[in-house]
Order: structure tokens, then C-alpha cells, then sequence
């Protein structure tokens, strides 16, 4: 499987991971992006490459220059404010592939609905500051281009140094990280470490959010190609984000298997603790007729679950059924990468599940969708399925 690892051990910027995944590329590409880049209808703006040492490790420093300056994240105070919209209008006039417009805008969407948490208004009224400013939207964009022209369908993020003490913004001097990152960062793992200063900025952070697949340490694979991009500042640590692109040969995770005879509790019973074992977080629950000692018949209830949740779940087991005893196993799980898309079709919109990896692709159409539009406008399941099908492509041989 094509995978990405992104080592952010000096925390994230938008123009240091386009640095790093520019460097990846062979040559006669990197010249192609350039001049793409060029081309793509930003306003005033112009990307100028250089290669840059920090603490004797060469990387690649990307600057984006508007209006003839270099831009910094940190100046929000000397420029205008825009909305999500005037962001939004920008990105679909530019000269880029719809992916890449997809992309960009999903990530602004992100980082919106961060900053009206924060400043408690809507995503409508949100302005932006640091990250609305065209600099910003030229990483966004150029790191957009590069994900898509490296196709990969794995991507890693090591725990992310953030840094430690204050920043000053447009709203003032705040504590590290910014609370507009805190939020972008949120299921992520991160860390403080002993720099002093912002080493996670918003850009970066709404970048990461949105592109990893999972976090954690280097996957076992096979390196092919190794990227080093620049930050702007100097630090006893060299200031640089490391992206290692190469071919990860097997995906897989520990699940951990909890089960439990039971011959006196009702299928009603049963059926409830199944039902909450799931809600709670459990990956599958089942059950297994089996025979138990004096030919009673019983029934085998089987949970998996992550390492993490394993105690949890043993404590709703014990809690919910009339066992007094549990078993467990650790497994190690392969999977597909998923994700769900909405699709709309004549009779409504269905959350469709996508599977890919391993040079696989699986599709399979929500059934509570699929049952509530059948029941909606009077269809059987299938008729529903033949005319989503017939529309888009969808559902054959479900």
C-alpha cells in the first residue's frame, strides 16, 4: 500500500509540509508543479523554492510571495479579513482539478468550524485572520496538488510537537497552541516538548486533520523516497518536517476478542447487551449457539474491541449479562481503509461505505438509508437498489 509518514517532531506549518512533499518528487515533476502552481490564478502571488540548512540537515524552503513580500502567518494585523464564502469563490475560480478544489475547501470548512467554536458564532460570520490570508491559501492549495500527484493511500502522522509558551495573533498574545489548532488537533496525538514557540500553526494542523488516515509511530514499510521542508525560524533542533513516502506490505492493528458463555439470560436480555456494546464502541458483537455442560443449550457472545477499550468492555459484560467469568485474545487485524461518501439519486441521498487497499475497491450502500427510502415512497428494497444502480453505478449485486 502507498503510504505517506509525516514526521512532526517540530510541529507543522502549510509551507514546510509543501516543502517536504515537493521534495519527494523526481525533478522534471517538481518543475511541472512550479510551473502548475504558476498557472493555477492566485492573485499576485509567486512561489519561490530554495533549499535551506537547519542544524546541517538540508530542506527545502518554500516561500510564497504576495504582492513582491514574503507572507508570515504571525502579521494577520496589516492585512483585510475574508469569509468563508470569499475563500470558498477563490478556490473554485482557480485553475486546479476539482479533486484539489474538493480538497481545499473541506479544509477551510475545518478550519471554520474551529474558529466559530472558539470565538462562539457561526461559520457564516467567521472572519479569517492568519490563515485567510492568500500565503495560507497558496500552501493549502500547493499541498493539496502535491497529495494528489503523490497518491498516496496511506497517510501517518507521528505525535505532533506543538511547542510551548505564547503567540501573539490578530486577538492578542495567547498560549501555545492556539485554540483555533487545539481543535483542528483534536483525536490526534500531541505533544508540548521544550521549544519555545508556536511549532504547530493552524494551517498546518487543519492539514494534517484532514489528510491522515491515523496516527502513531513509523508504519514497517519500505522507504522509497525521504523530503525535508524548511520552517521559517531557527531552533537548537533543526526546524524541519520529514515526509517518507514508500510501500507499507500489510496493514494491520491489534483487536483484542472478549467472549463468555451464557445458558440463563432471555434473547430480549441478550439482545439489549449486544445493543449497548456496540453503542459504546465495541468494533462487532456476536453470538454463537453452542452446547454447555448437562447438554444445556447456551449462547457464545463474542466481543472485539481496540487494547484501549478492553477494560471498558469487560466492565459492560459483566455489568449487562449473567456471566461470571470472561476469556480474551489478542489478534492481529487486516483491513481496508474506509471512508463514507453521500450520494444523491432521484429517490433521495444514501451514505454510501468505501473500502480501498490492496488494489481493492468495495462499495456497500447503507441499508437503514436504503429502508427508509423504500418505506418513503412505497418500494421494495430492491426496487429502491435497481433505481440507484440504474443513476449511478451503485449497488449491483446487493
Amino acid at each position: 500500500m502507498r503510504t505517506l509518514y509525516l514526521d512532526c517532531s517540530m510541529g507543522a506549518a502549510g509551507d514546510m509540509l509543501m516543502g517536504a512533499l515537493y521534495s519527494l518528487l523526481p525533478e522534471e515533476e517538481q518543475r511541472n508543479f512550479i510551473k502548475r502552481f504558476g498557472e493555477m490564478g492566485l492573485p499576485e502571488v509567486e512561489l519561490q523554492v530554495s533549499r535551506d540548512m537547519k542544524c546541517g540537515i538540508a530542506g527545502t524552503h518554500m516561500s510564497v510571495v504576495v504582492h513582491g513580500t514574503e507572507e508570515d502567518e504571525s502579521r494577520a494585523h496589516h492585512h483585510s479579513h475574508r469569509t468563508l464564502d470569499d475563500v470558498c469563490t477563490l478556490i473554485q475560480n482557480l485553475q486546479v482539478s476539482d479533486k484539489v478544489k474538493s480538497d481545499v475547501t473541506a479544509i477551510y470548512q475545518k478550519i471554520a468550524e474551529a474558529e466559530s467554536r472558539v470565538h462562539n458564532t457561526s461559520v457564516a460570520e467567521v472572519h479569517f485572520h492568519e490563515v485567510g490570508m492568500l500565503d495560507a491559501i497558496a500552501d493549502v492549495t500547493g499541498c493539496a496538488m502535491l497529495m494528489e500527484q503523490l497518491e498516496a493511500e496511506r497517510v501517518v502522522v507521528s505525535p505532533i510537537n506543538v511547542g510551548q509558551g505564547q503567540v501573539t495573533c490578530a486577538h492578542g498574545v495567547l498560549s501555545v497552541p492556539a485554540p483555533a489548532t487545539v481543535i483542528l488537533l483534536e483525536d490526534m496525538l500531541c505533544y508540548g516538548g521544550d521549544v519555545e514557540g508556536e511549532l504547530c500553526t493552524p494551517t498546518g494542523a487543519a492539514l494534517l486533520s484532514y489528510y491522515k488516515t491515523e496516527c502513531g509511530p513509523m508504519p514497517v514499510m519500505k522507504m522509497e523516497q525521504v523530503g525535508y521542508g524548511s520552517g521559517k525560524k531557527d531552533y537548537p533542533v533543526a526546524n524541519v518536517l520529514r515526509a517518507i513516502l514508500g510501500e507499507s506490505t500489510q496493514e494491520t492493528s491489534p483487536v483484542v476478542e472478549i467472549c463468555c458463555n451464557i445458558d440463563d439470560m432471555t434473547g430480549e436480555e441478550i439482545g439489549f447487551a449486544c445493543e449497548l456494546l456496540l453503542q459504546e464502541g465495541a468494533l462487532e458483537v456476536y453470538t454463537t449457539a453452542v452446547e454447555m455442560k448437562k447438554n444445556r443449550p447456551g449462547i457464545l457472545l463474542t466481543v472485539l474491541c481496540s487494547q484501549e477499550q478492553v477494560e471498558y468492555m469487560e466492565k459492560l459484560l459483566l455489568q449487562h449479562t449473567s456471566t461470571i467469568g470472561l476469556r480474551k485474545r489478542q489478534w492481529d487485524r487486516t483491513s481496508l481503509k474506509r471512508e463514507s461518501r453521500q450520494v444523491t439519486f432521484s429517490l433521495g441521498q444514501v451514505n454510501v461505505k468505501v473500502s480501498t487497499g490492496y488494489g481493492v475497491t468495495k462499495q456497500k450502500v447503507e441499508y437503514d438509508d436504503l429502508r427508509n427510502i423504500a418505506g418513503e415512497h412505497g418500494l421494495s428494497l430492491r426496487q429502491v437498489k435497481e433505481v440507484l444502480y440504474q443513476e449511478t453505478g451503485i449497488g449491483k449485486g446487493e
